[in-house]
């Protein structure tokens, strides 16, 4: 099974990201051969910024990506957001990398399920 997540909140301040990640990682656990894609847009590219400093006890959407990336698991981020908020490839979560809206199309066409945070 192929499945896409697209995010497009802030990586902070609401939570929507947070669950996706959460539900990402749970789903890859429930069956690691299902392929999983998370599609960073918008204010989400902000999650896969390294170098997050969150305070004691609170979620890091930096690590949750750390944790979720690899295998049949892939992460990518819209370039033009990345280019309107001057996040660069360098700035990245390792693993994560620039995607086109040409891939998100194919990613789109090629799952079985698509959800939208």
């Amino acid at each position: 099974m192929k499945i896409l997540f697209i995010l497009n909140d802030p990586p902070y301040g609401t939570e929507r990201c947070y669950n996706a990640l959460r539900l990402a990682n749970a789903l890859g656990k429930a069956d690691p051969a299902t392929e999983i894609t998370v599609f960073l847009m918008a204010d989400a590219v902000g999650c896969a910024k390294g170098g997050q400093k969150t305070p004691e006890g609170y979620y890091s959407l930096e690590r949750m990506l750390k944790r979720f990336r690899g295998g049949t698991h892939q992460v990518l981020l819209c370039g033009t957001c990345m280019d309107a908020r001057g996040l660069t490839e360098a700035e990245l979560v390792e693993g994560a990398r620039r995607g086109t809206m040409d891939e998100l199309a194919a990613l789109t066409l090629a799952a079985d399920k698509v959800l939208v945070f």
